[in-house]
Formats: structure tokens, C-alpha cells, sequence
């Protein structure tokens, strides 16, 4: 069973799916009515977030399954690797987009029609306003995924916006302009490009189990250190793990104290991280003497 908060990540990337899937139809046929490569171009991005949208979707739900005997430490790189699932999908979407506006920009071909400009214009709003509400819920949960889905709702905004000034400027101009409308599409290409990029290093960041912010870690570091009987804090290493964060530290306490009164600390570390409000799924508390002599360890038997 999925937790709510991964519900309302659902809902969320179920929303994009029907509104992609909506523009992208009105795009297709209103470029093709309209002679506008660009809205053509638009309406294939809007299909490529379709797709993306999906991946995301389907990433959460994994992410949001609990631990299993196979998947002890749980499913959540399912969401960093729809992240990069879906990055890939927008560097292939760049690349067609831009060797057909390539393509067309060396032909002749006619002018736009003045109604594909209300149909953006459109476009633009009702893209806008799904990029705010999909951010929105991908910074409550902190899901990498989202906020990329959030990032093609705004590409595609703006894809949308240099199709409108490309369009404008060639009914504008009348004949002789006609490629103003290709070189707007070209121009949706380096965002697209941009953005898949950008999610692309996110998301192998979070495969290859890159560390948390900084302040993330000095905050973790302090509350653990804020426990009563806790001396210092030794070691502490922090990975993201889908909507969550997998983490083992090392904390200091008297090295005289019992192996009971130890366990309660460690224990009373771990509980106290958990309930901290940073979506800690998960510590290993590793306890350290904290009078500074080195534990004689037995060698190693071969």
C-alpha cells in the first residue's frame, strides 16, 4: 500500500497525463491546420511528457512500496531512475525536433495561420498553471522525478511561447518569413535539451548514491549530537533513496557505559532522526568510545 504523501504524488502525475495527453492532440492538429511546424514540434514534446509523465507515475507507485525479503532496503530507486528514464526521453524528443525543423527551414513551405496563435496562447496558461501545482507537490515530497515532470510542464510552456513569437513574426512578416516559424521550433529544441540534461545529472547523482546537501548533513549532525548522553559525533553518511534518505552514522558516548545504556542511546539517536521531519526512511547508529583510546580489535582470522 502506498503511503498518502506518495498518493498525492500520484495524483499529481496522473493530472499531467490527461492534460498532456489533451494538448498534445489539440497541438498536432492545429499545427498540421495551421502550417506551424513549431506547434507540430510543441505537440510532440507535449507527447514525449506523456511519457514521461507515465514513467513517473509508475516510478512513485514502486518507490512507494515497503521493504520486502527481495528489496530489504526498499523500492525508492525506482523513483531516481524514472528521473533518468524520463530525461532520456526528452534528449530524444530534442533530437527529432530539431532534425525535422532543420529539414524544414531548407524548404519552401507556407506561412501559419493566424488561429494557431489563440490555441497557444491557451497552451501556455494551462501549461503554466500544471508546472506550479506539479512543483508544488514535488517540493512537499522531495521527489527528483516530480520536479523534473514540474520542469517539462515549464519547458513545454516556453517551447509554446517561442512557437507564438515564432509564428508571429512570420505572419508578421509575410512571405519570405516562413522559417521563423522553424527556427522557433529549433529554439524548443536547446530547452528541451537543457532540461533533459539537467535532469539527467540529478538523477545519476541519486543512482550512483550521491551525498545530501551540506546543510542537510550539519543538520542531521546536530540533532544527533543534541541527544542526552551523545559526546560527539564521529561519522556520518547520508544517501537519497527515492522520497526518502538512507543514512548510517557513528555517534560518541562514554566509553565506560554499559552495552544496555549504549543500545538505549543509539536507539534514542535513531528515533529522535526519524521524527526530525526530514524524511530519514532509514539509520544505522554505530557507537564509538568517546575517550579517545583506540579499541584493540582482534586480527582478522584468515
Amino acid at each position: 500500500m502506498t503511503s498518502p504523501d506518495v498518493s498525492t504524488g500520484l495524483r499529481a502525475s496522473l493530472l499531467g497525463v490527461a492534460v498532456n495527453a489533451a494538448l498534445a492532440i489539440i497541438k498536432i492538429a492545429t499545427g498540421v491546420a495551421g502550417n506551424s511546424y513549431a506547434l507540430i514540434a510543441d505537440g510532440i514534446e507535449s507527447s514525449a511528457d506523456i511519457l514521461s509523465s507515465a514513467i513517473v507515475w509508475s516510478g512513485l507507485r514502486i518507490a512507494g512500496e515497503p521493504p520486502d525479503p527481495r528489496h530489504p532496503y526498499g523500492h525508492g530507486k525506482a523513483e531516481s531512475l524514472a528521473g533518468f528514464a524520463v530525461a532520456l526521453a526528452l534528449l530524444g524528443a530534442a533530437a527529432v525536433i530539431a532534425f525535422e525543423a532543420i529539414h524544414n527551414i531548407a524548404r519552401p513551405h507556407p506561412l501559419p495561420k493566424w488561429f494557431t496563435l489563440p490555441v497557444l496562447a491557451m497552451v501556455i496558461l494551462t501549461k503554466e498553471v500544471l508546472y506550479r501545482r506539479v512543483r508544488r507537490v514535488g517540493r512537499d515530497l522531495g521527489s527528483k522525478a516530480l520536479l523534473g515532470d514540474a520542469g517539462h510542464h515549464r519547458a513545454d510552456a516556453l517551447t509554446s511561447i517561442a512557437a507564438f513569437i515564432g509564428i508571429s513574426i512570420a505572419l508578421i512578416g509575410g512571405p519570405g518569413y516562413e522559417s521563423a516559424d522553424d527556427w522557433a521550433a529549433l529554439f524548443a529544441c536547446v530547452v528541451i535539451a537543457y532540461n533533459g540534461i539537467h535532469l539527467l545529472r540529478i538523477a545519476l547523482h541519486d543512482v550512483m548514491d550521491g551525498a545530501v546537501p551540506d546543510e542537510i548533513q550539519q543538520r542531521i549532525r546536530s540533532i544527533a549530537a543534541s541527544v542526552e548522553g551523545v559526546s560527539g559525533v564521529e561519522k556520518c553518511r547520508v544517501r537519497r533513496s527515492g522520497l526518502g534518505l538512507m543514512m548510517d552514522i557513528h555517534v560518541e558516548v562514554d566509553g565506560e557505559m554499559s552495552v544496555t545504556e549504549s543500545h538505549r542511546i543509539a536507539h534514542l539517536v535513531r528515533d529522535t532522526l526519524v521524527a526530525a521531519g526530514l524524511s530519514i526512511a532509514d539509520v544505522v547508529v554505530h557507537i564509538e568510545p568517546a575517550d579517545g583510546i583506540p579499541v584493540d580489535y582482534p586480527p582478522t582470522v584468515p
